[in-house]
């Protein structure tokens, strides 16, 4: 049942080269235009690209750039795919809590993702174009699952850990899995658009449009 949903979903992935693809089932919880390093949580709650990515390299990268907050609940389907064609050639795990990231617990914690255990994952498209993907972990979540590294994310790590891997994948083709809902924010560098549909609130399904290439 499960592989005959994750072949339903390639098979209705949008396979135009300037279109970057939503790589969950999901509501849009935020999105929009990143003021500087600054983006939104929820209402009146920012955080910085620099405690969400630690990385100082991506946090140059996106400045002024397109992020989108993609929530999964927990009746959604939890496996998440590549939203173009790309390569990857490096994870960071940051460990961290499993703050549940529903909408209550988003207006009432700041910078709740970034307290959370999650996963940096910069795709390269080409070279010069780096989309990444930060699966954030949840109550119920204490692990991210990724076909291409071959360790369990989860809490046995403290700190930072880089793990090195070599892998491509093709738009749509599936990358990982949660046990169970929680959220991926999608990092794209100035000159990205988000496609007109994306907005706060809309659901999203993978494969879908989500942000537009500027060539």
């Amino acid at each position: 049942m499960l592989y005959a949903r994750a072949e339903t979903r390639r098979a209705a992935v949008d396979h135009d080269p300037h279109i970057i693809t939503g790589p969950c089932d999901a509501i849009v919880g935020a999105c929009g235009r990143i003021a500087r390093n600054a983006l939104i949580q929820a209402k009146g709650f920012p955080y910085t690209l620099q405690d969400l990515l630690v990385d100082p390299q991506l946090v140059d990268l996106y400045r002024d750039g397109q992020y989108a907050t993609l929530r999964l609940t927990p009746s959604m389907y939890h496996r998440f795919h590549a939203p173009h064609d790309c390569s990857i050639d490096n994870v960071t795990y940051i460990s961290g809590d499993t703050w549940n990231v529903n909408p209550i617990a988003l207006n009432r914690i700041a910078k709740l993702f970034c307290k959370n255990e999650r996963a940096v994952i910069p795709a390269m498209l080409r070279p010069g174009m780096v989309v990444t993907l930060v699966p954030v972990a949840a109550i119920l979540v204490a692990s991210i699952r990724l076909h291409f590294v071959d360790v369990l994310l989860n809490m046995r790590y403290r700190g930072e850990a880089e793990i090195p891997c070599r892998a491509s994948f093709s738009k749509g083709q599936e990358m990982g899995w949660f046990q169970h809902g929680s959220t991926i924010i999608a990092f794209a560098p100035k000159g990205v658009t988000l496609c007109g549909s994306v907005q706060e609130g809309t659901v999203i399904r993978v494969g879908r449009p989500l942000m537009r290439l500027p060539y």
